[in-house]
């Protein structure tokens, strides 16, 4: 494959204009086709036969030596006859040599990728490390099966050097000759290799022996072949007629089994297109001849794009909105080349990390740089389900959620003051907590796979797995869902608390409160709401961009501090907690998480509140209840404290139990509207903060959960 410079210094002035598409590109289809178009530049040229050659399916065998065996045929004569060993370089019938770069057009290769069965060209190529007999029966078959396929054949009756065609099937027909290939073959064999097997022709006495890609009747047969698999396949027998071609818009010989990287509308689909005839599918999806096969070649460049997350595959193809100039297609090549170069590595970036690596350097806007993404599940070599696709996608979207992340880590809500913690904890081994790199994590689906339900991937993936529509929610600029965005969270919440080893999973609630944080904040509306009382929670938190400085605390009895300054400058600056409902269950969450910490340290209590009344409990016929119960606890406390001594004049953590009063106990929570899965979050974000509050300089690392994420 040419090398960026290289197809630019062949292409930007020679013509490329006139490959490029005279239409917008508006369609998987039409990017497909780009990309094809281009692979065969790099690859094949631009030739009348280059788009049906694979010149890379045989890319490791060159300069291997004996990796292209020649089987040599003098058609010049009266009687057609194998080469002598006594004319010429004293090769006789049999070459075997090096495949070089040189002889990559010459031996004209278009591969056929299947289990069995020849390639489409008179150039086969054997399996990996194949011995010499083997070999020498795919040196025959050139002549005795290729030969005699059904349509080359058809190709020798409509060509005017057919008889070419003809001959070398005559010479396969004749045992004597076959012998003597096999046996020439063995003789030129030192052992087992991987190789190209060929043939050459002598049509004129006095000419050379020409390779195949020099014969262009052995081209024809070669396309004939290749074009003969789009129309028979599956269910099909012969699906094509004329139709108008989706891609190039002409009308023309369609065919309606083509082949492509994503598998779409192939033969054993018809459980996705109910009463689909497969050998009608020309009408309903027709592609022409030629637009099809460059749509196989755009594998290549597909496949770089593409990565494996969840289960599924997702393709991130980008391309340029509307019609893409010279120059900008040069770019384009260059940025493809670049993935598909990292290729293997599992450092490689996306195609979105690659694209915004190189932004600096685009000469093109980077508001025109588009991507398809595509979520697919493939069940087999032919039945793919997608589970979600844009053509919207831009690198702007990920950028956006990655620097609100960053600002909401670097607020007051993360960052503790000069006296006192944050809201929220934090730890070095959680990369959501921490301000830094998240594109890469973003583009291919890790920032939410730290804070969704796992899943099961070593399964299929499932069409409403929300990793995967939230991933290609992001790439496409749409918006999540708050429900289940909130649905998802809480069952991975649930998930983590079963482990005993770190019991309630405050880091993880943080990394998705921070991730809340980011999607409400972002430049776009990541987030939608589904009624009134959810749109508080797609609006951005106001919290201060520097540490929070924290006031003088109060003294509380247990020696602990919790200032009622400190906690209402959390709610006053969270938009959801304006909510009446929402803010009770996050302040019921806060009493247990501080009543929780006061058992573990002061009473040396392996079991809390917090293990009491876990987040799957809470609901609105028991948050009375888990309220009562919360505050009752705070009252033993109390009386507790004070028998042994204590001044303070009030109620352990009476600014928490004050509001609960008021909120919870004087009210009917089984009549409130909020829905559980946001009841239960913002009761687990509550936890979080009770948990997380205290003076900075009483903060015991060794006190805090281990990192358990990356």
């Amino acid at each position: 494959m040419l090398s960026p410079d290289e197809f630019r210094e062949a292409y930007l002035g020679d013509g490329l204009a006139e490959r490029l598409p005279d239409r917008p590109i508006s369609s998987l289809r039409d990017v497909q086709h780009l990309y094809g178009t281009l692979y065969t530049l790099a690859t094949a040229g631009g030739g009348e036969y280059a788009s049906y050659l694979t010149p890379d399916a045989a890319g490791d065998l060159i300069d291997e030596p004996d990796s292209l065996v020649v089987v040599r045929l003098d058609l010049s004569g009266e009687a057609p006859r194998l080469a002598d060993k006594d004319e010429d370089d004293d090769t006789g019938p049999v070459l075997v040599t090096k495949y070089t770069e040189d002889r990559v057009a010459k031996v004209a290769h278009c591969k056929y990728p299947a289990a069995r069965g020849i390639d489409h060209s008179v150039t086969h190529q054997a399996g990996r490390n194949s011995d010499p007999e083997k070999l020498a029966r795919y040196a025959t078959e050139r002549l005795s099966k290729w030969a005699h396929d059904d349509v080359v054949q058809s190709t020798a009756a409509d060509h005017d050097d057919g008889w070419i065609l003809d001959t070398v099937a005559e010479l396969g027909d004749d045992e004597a000759v076959l012998d003597d290939i096999e046996e020439a073959t063995l003789a030129n064999l030192s052992g087992s290799t991987t190789a190209l097997l060929t043939v050459q022709v002598k049509l004129d006495p006095d000419g050379e022996y020409r390779w195949p890609g020099e014969v262009e009747v052995f081209n024809a047969a070669m396309r004939a072949r290749k074009l003969s698999k789009l129309v028979s396949k599956g269910q099909a027998s012969d699906s094509a007629g004329e139709a108008t071609d989706l891609v190039t818009g002409d009308r023309t010989r369609t065919v309606g089994t083509a082949e492509d990287p994503l598998n779409y509308f192939l033969g054993k689909q018809l459980e996705k297109f109910p009463g689909l005839d497969a050998d009608e599918a020309w009408r309903t999806h027709p592609i022409s001849e030629d637009a099809a096969i460059t749509l196989m070649n755009a594998g290549t460049f597909v496949d770089a794009c593409t990565y494996r997350t969840f289960g599924a595959r997702v393709y991130c193809l980008p391309y340029l909105f509307g019609r893409p100039t010279v120059e900008e297609v040069c770019w384009l090549y260059d940025l493809l080349h670049g993935v598909a170069d990292d290729d293997g590595d599992d450092d490689r970036l996306t195609p979105i990390e690659e694209a915004y690596r190189r932004l600096a350097d685009t000469p093109i806007d980077e508001n025109r740089l588009r991507f398809y993404v595509g979520a697919i599940m493939p069940h087999q070599m032919s039945r793919y389900d997608v589970f979600g696709e844009t053509m919207n996608g831009r690198m702007q979207y990920p950028a956006a959620l990655e620097l609100a992340h960053n600002e909401a880590i670097q607020s007051s809500a993360f960052r503790d003051g000069d006296a006192w913690s944050a809201p929220l904890p934090t730890a070095e081994g959680w990369s959501l907590l921490n301000d830094g790199d998240h594109l890469g994590a973003i583009a291919s689906g890790w920032y939410f796979a730290q804070t969704f339900p796992e899943g099961d991937d070593d399964t299929d993936a499932s069409a409403d797995d929300p990793r995967i529509e939230a991933l290609v929610s992001v790439l496409a600029g749409d918006a999540i869902p708050v429900s289940s965005l909130l649905d998802a969270y809480v069952e991975r919440i649930v998930e983590d608390s079963g482990d005993d080893e770190y019991g309630f999973p405050s880091l993880l609630v943080a990394s998705q409160y921070a991730q809340l944080c980011a999607l409400a904040g972002a430049d776009n509306e990541f987030l939608a709401a589904a009624s009134p009382k959810q749109h508080p929670i797609t609006e951005q938190p106001t919290y201060e961009t520097r540490p929070m400085a924290s006031d003088s605390p109060t003294a509380a009895a247990d020696g602990g501090y919790a200032p009622a300054e400190h906690l209402e400058s959390f709610v006053e600056n969270t938009p959801a907690l304006a909510d009446d409902e929402r803010r009770a269950s996050f302040l019921l969450g806060a009493l247990v998480g501080a009543v929780a910490n006061y058992q573990e340290y002061s009473e040396n209590r392996s079991t809390t509140l917090v293990d009491q009344f876990p987040v799957k409990s809470v609901t609105r016929n028991r948050i009375k209840k888990v309220t009562q119960d919360a505050i009752g606890k705070t009252l033993t406390y109390t009386r507790q404290e004070k028998k042994a001594g204590s001044s303070y004049p009030g109620t352990k953590f009476d600014y928490i139990v004050d509001h609960l009063r008021d909120a919870v106990i004087q009210t009917d929570p089984e009549t409130w509207e909020i829905e559980t899965a946001d009841l239960r979050f913002y009761y687990a974000l509550g936890v979080t903060y009770g948990m997380n509050d205290r003076p900075v300089d009483t903060a015991d690392e060794a006190d805090q959960p281990e990192a358990t994420s990356d």
